[in-house]
């Protein structure tokens, strides 16, 4: 019999039992509950945008497939024949008709629906019977999202306030829509999944990890390091499990994050102001992206989507991608090399943050197993839609995002 894991006595106010990271009884019962019970981010819309296009991704140990039907829908299916358990598109993209196995030549509708089986003269069953296995699915500004079985929390539950984050990421293009066009970079990270998470919204250690990446090159990131109280931009729990570091606050200038002025990029910021109003535009340009992670998979870094998938109770795979915007192609050359710049093979913050996550993972395997997480506790704010603000440095998102998995893990929500 499986032993019950004691969720309150591990995941606490202040700190973490160092378990979380390294017990394989954990991560399988993450994958049950997290990524097979709930809502789990899969792609964006803008990756098939025609009849039969199809991308394939990872979920725990699943591969699915995420395709565009000749109605338009979109459905999110297990990559598994229903006969025998074959894999049916090895591709990590591409267009089909329908989808057939290689092994017995069975054929599915892009819906999933089993078309037809060959040499049917053996064959009993009535075909619906052997459909290929779908999942729940929705969507919000083309963020797709899906669940394994029928949630016990509602899509817009689940979003919450998150879907603030997802209006300021696409409220970045003049159109209001993103465009995901310019493939996927997979970075093996030899750590647990949630270090990923935890280091994106963590904003304590951009002085000290990020410190050669500061000192030679000239960013918008040089405006979040010094004195604690020269720091200007502030840590967000969002609810949900859903965080963010808001740099906002720290900006100079308009397009700061873009590293550009109004002048350089005045095509867009013109377009910008007719799509949106000067005053909304102005202030759009401004303040930027969103720095946010939503919860369990999910990161909104700026100017790039980033998914985190979890191979092993140590091992995990970070897939990222530039935010294309639609109606702002003259950018798309300056965004590719900025994410390239961040998080390509040779990107400074990327391998940072790598090798860290790494080698805590190792130190997580001797001495004290518990991680304090109690900084800033006494400096939180809340507002009325009970969204949490602290001190960049204070570790007001890494509570938000355990007390969150905490309450999935018990089967609170």
């Amino acid at each position: 019999m499986t032993k019950k894991i004691d969720y309150k006595a591990l995941i606490q106010a202040d700190k973490i039992h160092g378990s979380v990271y390294t017990a394989d009884e954990i991560y399988e019962d993450e994958l049950e509950k997290l990524f097979y019970s709930s809502w789990v981010f899969i792609g964006h819309d803008s990756e098939i945008k025609n009849a039969g296009d199809y991308i394939t991704r990872e979920i725990g140990r699943s591969s699915i497939i995420m395709v565009r039907g000749k109605d338009n829908d979109i459905k999110v299916l297990v990559n598994r024949c229903s006969h025998r358990g074959n894999m049916l598109c090895n591709e990590s993209k591409g267009n089909k008709r329908n989808f057939t196995c290689p092994y017995h030549g069975w054929v599915f509708g892009l819906n999933g629906d089993l078309l037809d089986v060959s040499y049917p003269g053996g064959f009993d069953k009535p075909l619906d019977s052997l459909n290929m296995q779908g999942l729940v699915v929705d969507s919000y500004r083309g963020f797709v999202f899906a669940c394994f079985k029928e949630p016990t929390v509602s899509f817009d539950d689940y979003l919450g306030n998150a879907k603030k984050l997802i209006d300021r990421s696409c409220e970045m293009s003049p159109t209001g829509k993103i465009d995901l066009k310019a493939g996927w970079i997979r970075q093996h990270f030899d750590a647990n999944w949630k270090m990923l998470p935890e280091n994106d919204t963590d904003g304590y250690h951009v002085n000290y990890v990020h410190q050669s990446f500061v000192m030679a090159i000239d960013s918008q990131y040089g405006e979040f390091v010094g004195a604690e109280d020269s720091i200007k931009g502030v840590i967000k729990d969002w609810g949900n499990g859903h965080t963010e570091i808001d740099f906002s606050a720290g900006y100079v200038k308009p397009l700061d994050w873009l590293g550009s002025t109004l002048e350089k990029s005045k095509t867009y910021v013109d377009n910008m102001r007719a799509a949106y109003g000067e005053e909304k535009a102005d202030k759009i340009l401004f303040d930027g992206p969103p720095h946010a992670c939503i919860f369990p998979n999910l990161f909104l870094g700026e100017m790039n989507i980033v998914i985190f998938q979890p191979t092993g109770t140590t091992s995990s795979v970070q897939w990222s991608t530039p935010m294309f915007l639609e109606g702002a192609e003259e950018l798309d050359f300056k965004l590719l090399r900025q994410s390239e710049g961040a998080l390509g093979p040779a990107a400074f913050l990327l391998a940072d943050d790598a090798s860290i996550a790494e080698r805590a993972q190792k130190a997580l395997l001797a001495g004290d197993p518990w991680c304090d997480l109690s900084r800033g506790l006494s400096r939180e704010t809340k507002d009325d839609d009970g969204v949490i603000t602290s001190h960049m440095t204070d570790e007001a998102s890494n509570r938000g995002f355990w007390h969150h998995y905490r309450s999935v893990m018990l089967g609170d929500l």
